[in-house]
């Protein structure tokens, strides 16, 4: 089975659209290494998440921020371990929506990622099974821009050396589908993998 959309490129984005949702055993071990509680870390965690997918915080520089706000410290060696299990608990992918990019690579769709995502990131996504399937990925981190400021989508467009009418861009955030459609890009906010397949599906009959 595939899909076609050509001669648009459909642009993903990772986190909670092809990656499933946080894995909860390890962030388990995170909050077991750091020993802290998730009422106390995850406010910052998240508030300082922005600087780190910027690249604008290095992982370390991002851990140890943590460790100050909090009032706790961690060894350089247990803030690598620290990493290690965020990092795992990011990479599981959701088959569904990996089979849909198949089907759209199978048929012909060209196929990029924009993520907001540290530079540690880009070689997992370059390097891993992912790699066969994207022509090109935009990681937040490694290029000091960030979801949903406009420049980063018009850094993915020429990259791509496409129109933003040619891009199809797929987000579960309404504020980065927002920001792109803003400049004309086609845009669906990602909600699940039936969902994603219904309107890939009516807007490649659209364009038949």
């Amino acid at each position: 089975m595939s899909l076609s959309l050509s001669p648009l490129t459909v642009v993903f984005d990772y986190g909670d659209v092809i990656s499933l949702p946080q894995n909860p055993a390890d962030f388990e071990r995170v909050l077991e290494l750091t020993g802290l509680d998730a009422d106390t870390l995850l406010p910052a965690y998240w508030r300082h998440r922005a600087p780190l997918d910027q690249g604008r915080l290095s992982v370390h520089e991002y851990w140890r921020t943590l460790a100050d706000e909090l009032g706790t410290s961690w060894s350089d060696s247990r803030i690598q371990e620290i990493w290690i299990s965020d990092f795992r608990s990011w990479l599981s992918i959701d088959p569904a929506v990996f089979d849909i990019i198949r089907e759209l690579h199978e048929g012909g769709t060209r196929l990029a990622l924009l993520s907001n995502a540290g530079a540690d990131f880009g070689g997992y996504f370059r390097h891993g099974p992912l790699s066969s399937y994207f022509d090109h990925f935009v990681v937040s981190g490694e290029i000091d821009m960030i979801k949903p400021n406009h420049d980063i989508y018009v850094h993915t467009l020429n990259a791509l050396g496409i129109d933003a009418a040619e891009m199809v861009f797929i987000d579960n955030k309404e504020e980065n589908i927002s920001a792109a459609r803003a400049l004309g890009i086609i845009g669906h906010v990602y909600t699940s993998p039936g969902n994603l397949r219904e309107f890939l599906s009516e807007l490649a009959a659209s364009r038949a």
